[in-house]
């Protein structure tokens, strides 16, 4: 999967097969479902987790959260907006996905 077909996947209700807790999350977060996202990515406890955690506190606009977040993810703070991070990070999760996930760069 790439960036293109993550997005036009967005038109379908559930998320695609074999997506990680992070990608989900932030697949719910483009669908408009903030609390589905943060459920996503709470459960997915390590890096990429932790980035998308910190996005989503971000989004929401509680930067102290945010920034725990980003630490523990082993990130600094964005700067950049939030659509920019957030195909920044959908990015790094496709090409970072196991191949046996089904997921493809």
């Amino acid at each position: 999967m790439n960036l293109e077909s993550f997005r036009a996947s967005l038109g379908k209700p559930t998320p695609p097969e074999g997506l990680s807790l992070a990608a989900q999350a932030l697949w719910w977060d483009a669908k408009g479902d903030w609390d589905q996202a943060h459920r996503c990515a709470q459960e997915q406890d390590d890096a990429p987790g932790a980035w998308v955690h910190a996005y989503l506190h971000r989004k929401e606009g509680d930067a102290a959260n945010a920034g725990y977040w980003y630490g523990r993810a082993g990130k600094p703070a964005a700067t950049v907006t939030l659509d920019s991070e957030w195909t920044e990070i959908v990015r790094a999760l496709l090409k970072n996905a196991k191949p046996a996930s089904g997921i493809e760069a």
